[in-house]
């Protein structure tokens, strides 16, 4: 298949490498019909996240359709999915919690010194965002393997546009999450500083739980229009 892979600061390339296989029973793969690259990427693209190796498959936002499944896979060939950026079991004690960016078991166990000596605490692996976060190929490929795929991805009815629900893999949430950190009750004048794609998401998101007003700042004029 063609990929989108990382070989070092400022060069990425489309390569031809091997397909994905199902490795646990709890995986999927699927063939993606959409991707984005979102503003983290740079971080990766301008070499500033360490344990990055030649070959790495870039992308954690990205959807498609399930063409292969695991035997204890919940999702069915032929189905639509969203897949989130974070990798989570849906069975530990943060799991449990909702706090899937925190998951005990998404990444490798020699992976979490790295993590924890680097953020501070062990995390969830990612894809399409190093070896300290697993090492797991990511979404700017043709096909992808999704591991715990009965936790994750969200099924996407038919007729709807990828186009519309694509972005739920990891730029909405972000925004939704900010604005629900700012508990925002109806009639709440709200600021939102920044109005890149994430700062969008937190302006649409602070409406949609009952702001009557919502100020944009940002220094970009272009990003206000």
């Amino acid at each position: 298949m063609r990929a989108l892979a990382w070989h070092g600061k400022h060069d990425v390339r489309v390569d031809t490498v091997d397909d994905p296989e199902i490795v646990n029973s709890r995986d999927c793969i699927i063939k993606v019909t959409a991707t984005a690259i979102c503003g983290s990427d740079l971080h990766l693209y301008d070499g500033y996240i360490p344990t990055m190796q030649a070959g790495d498959i870039l992308g954690h936002e990205f959807m498609g359709e399930v063409v292969e499944v695991g035997a204890k896979s919940t999702l069915k060939k032929g189905q639509r999915v969203v897949v989130p950026f974070t990798i989570a079991c849906g069975s530990c004690f943060h799991c449990g919690k909702h706090q899937y960016s925190a998951c005990d078991n998404g990444l490798p166990a020699d992976n979490q010194d790295i993590a924890q000596t680097i953020y501070g605490q062990p995390m969830s692996g990612l894809f399409g965002y190093s070896h300290m976060t697993g090492g797991y190929a990511g979404g700017q490929a043709e096909y992808v393997r999704v591991p715990f795929s009965d936790v994750g991805p969200i099924v996407i009815p038919d007729g709807v546009d990828d186009e519309k629900v694509l972005f739920l893999s990891d730029i909405l949430p972000t925004g939704w999450q900010a604005a629900e950190y700012a508990q925002i009750e109806p009639g709440d004048t709200v600021a939102v500083w920044g109005c890149g794609p994430v700062g969008l998401f937190a302006v649409q998101s602070a409406f949609l739980m009952g702001a009557e007003r919502v100020i944009a700042i940002d220094h970009f004029p272009r990003r206000l229009e």
